[in-house]
């Protein structure tokens, strides 16, 4: 799990190392700390949240390692299934 504000110093820079991570396979998802979410990069809820609550993983297994649930937004089965195995309705 990567913290985006552990990226760099200021905006500019972080966005650049996102972009090779991204570009290099090393982060896949993000996620939303406060709330324990982890969804796909470009799921437009994600792209709402603060940079010191962003999070990133590099594939769905870390995110479900570090207790983080799927986005009911950008990944309903993911959700569906995440619902069903902890007994929500």
């Amino acid at each position: 799990m990567i913290n985006h504000t552990d990226l760099g110093p200021t905006t500019f820079a972080r966005l650049r190392i996102l972009q090779s991570l991204i570009a290099k396979g090393e982060i896949t998802l993000g996620g939303y700390a406060k709330g324990k979410i982890y969804g796909t990069i470009i799921c437009k809820p994600g792209k709402r949240i603060k940079p010191v609550n962003q999070v990133f993983f590099k594939d769905e297994q870390e995110a479900l390692h570090n207790g983080y649930r799927p986005c009911g937004h950008c990944m309903r089965e993911q959700f569906k299934l995440w619902k069903l195995n902890n007994g929500i309705k």
